[in-house]
């Protein structure tokens, strides 16, 4: 049974590369509506660093430093506001320490489990021109969701077993993590952060963000949980198409 169970997770971990394909296709999809809009609707392609970071001694490893890959569409509401949906996938290796009684990011050497994280937010976002178009700056905030889908890692070393004691059994762990991440709605954290975009010609912009995910479950749950755990930063670019209305707007200024 076990060795079936282990099947099961591994046929769902090979699927992973086809969500970031159909994320992909699904921003591009909105292309032709950038075109018939112009700058009242806007998509981006988005790659980000992100930060875990974490306090929990020398029974974990060191909080990783994750490669994302995402994209954001937003509509404009009036003037310089927009509503702006976004979407971040990583990869990510994780352990569940049972002397912590929660999962910790871990090095490859000590997984269990393999986390696909896509995080999803819904943001309000004010868009002012320094000076000319040339440069704008963004601000926004807005809630945010972590859909995590966790999987038993493959190629796990020969500490681990299926014997039923969670300090071994990897698929234990898995299911313990998976457990902690979608209790107590700990995949709810509100996100901020400021950008600016530089027109970098008549067809696209380009653009750096700074992002900080807030934890307020740690309001109702994980209380005595070191102050820094479960907070997120990130720092990335984006790029931004330009419709033919505003190059063409830019071409008679």
């Amino acid at each position: 049974m076990s060795l079936l169970r282990y099947n099961i997770y591994m046929f769902k971990f090979r699927v992973r590369p086809k969500f970031a394909a159909v994320l992909l296709a699904f921003l591009f999809s909105f292309a032709p509506l950038n075109i018939v809009f112009g700058e009242v609707f806007q998509w981006a392609i988005t790659g980000n660093i992100l930060y875990f970071p974490s306090d929990d001694g020398v029974q974990a490893d060191p909080a990783p430093i994750l490669p994302s890959l995402g994209g954001a569409v937003s509509l404009q509401i009036w003037g310089p506001l927009r509503v702006e949906l976004t979407e971040d996938i990583y990869i990510a290796n994780y352990e569940y320490i049972p002397a912590l009684g929660y999962p910790t990011a871990c090095n490859p050497e000590n997984r269990s489990s393999l986390v696909i994280g896509f995080v999803t937010a819904i943001l309000f976002s004010g868009n002012f021109p320094i000076g000319s178009d040339d440069i704008i700056c963004r601000v926004y905030f807005g809630p945010a969701v972590d859909i995590r889908v966790v999987t038993l890692a493959t190629g796990l070393n020969s500490h681990f077993d299926f014997g039923g004691d969670i300090e071994t059994d990897a698929q234990l762990q898995t299911d313990a993590t998976s457990e902690y991440f979608w209790s107590n709605n700990r995949w709810f954290m509100p996100v901020a952060g400021v950008g600016m975009d530089f027109r970098i010609n008549d067809k696209f912009l380009l653009g750096f963000d700074l992002r900080a995910w807030f934890p307020i479950y740690k309001l109702w749950t994980d209380t005595d949980l070191p102050a820094i755990n479960g907070w997120r930063f990130g720092v990335g670019f984006r790029i931004t198409p330009l419709s033919k209305n505003v190059n063409q707007e830019v071409q008679q200024n």
